[in-house]
């Protein structure tokens, strides 16, 4: 029996949905992939970034109507929506549910959707990639029959746009005043997870890398639109900078969510900066 605690919403308790699927899903994910019942909207629940395709049910569980079928009520998103804020779903399962599978998703401001890859667990932390964008999750509640009831989708921050948080937009928009930050890091040297301290150094036109071991300078290079930041799916503190050389630098915070999106969000910043500047040059 879990004995985890439930969450509490206007003085009721709204039972995690995170109860159920981590439960079940954690002994029987594999038997569900091979029956096909992951197939809950186009016969297999992408889990990486991509447009939505056309919907099939050719391979799909079946689904019950509205009223017999299993369900989540009072189904809604709790936690901080900012980057390095956790988000969970969670609401009373009803009528024989013993199974939610979960999809959260980005909808964009040119009406496209992309599922968000890896992130199909109850819980998400939202990150750098998550502002500027809104954020909804899907839930598919399932019986122990297989039977698949209706799709519920909940949005974040009541569909408004994810943002940083006063204290966070603040750091950002004094380091892009003083045209000049350094931010403490870790650099991957190797593939054997070997993990040096660092200085990541951001000034008006470009940026650069030296580990403070040695003050060896990994890289040195001017802003341009070949520069990539990503962050890695999953919890974690990593990002990965690739050059316009196409060499690519992983890097790391110190076990810390929120200064790994503080300086994603600061070095995007400068690179849109500089990309203007040049623009107005040339014009």
């Amino acid at each position: 029996m879990d004995t985890s605690p439930t969450l509490h919403i206007d003085e009721q308790p709204i039972i995690p949905v995170d109860k159920m699927s981590r439960d079940v899903v954690g002994s029987t994910h594999q038997n569900l992939t091979d029956r096909g019942l992951m197939g809950v909207r186009n016969g297999n629940m992408p889990t990486n970034s991509v447009d939505l395709p056309p919907s099939s049910h050719d391979e799909a569980p079946p689904i019950v109507s509205k009223e017999e079928g299993p369900a989540i009520e009072s189904f809604r998103i709790v936690g901080d929506a900012f980057p390095g804020g956790k988000l969970l779903g969670c609401g009373y399962p009803v009528r024989g549910t013993t199974l939610c599978m979960f999809q959260w998703v980005h909808h964009l401001a040119d009406g496209r959707t992309q599922y968000i890859k890896g992130a199909t667990n109850p819980d998400y932390v939202v990150t750098a990639d998550d502002v500027d964008k809104r954020i909804a999750v899907e839930c598919i509640p399932m019986d122990d029959k297989g039977r698949q009831g209706q799709i519920i989708k909940q949005f974040a921050n009541d569909k408004n746009k994810i943002s940083c948080d006063p204290e966070m937009q603040w750091e950002i928009d004094r380091y892009v005043g003083k045209g000049q930050v350094t931010f403490s890091v870790l650099f991957l040297m190797d593939s054997y997870d070997k993990w040096e301290s660092a200085a990541l150094v951001l000034r008006h036109s470009g940026y650069q890398i030296m580990i403070n071991r040695t003050e060896e300078v990994v890289i040195a290079e001017n802003f341009s639109r070949d520069l990539t930041i990503k962050i890695p799916p999953g919890f974690s503190t990593q990002f990965v900078l690739t050059g316009s050389n196409g060499s690519s630098y992983p890097l790391s915070t110190y076990d810390d969510v929120r200064a790994r999106d503080t300086i994603v969000l600061t070095m995007r910043m400068f690179q849109s900066k500089a990309m203007d500047y040049r623009r107005k040059v040339k014009a």
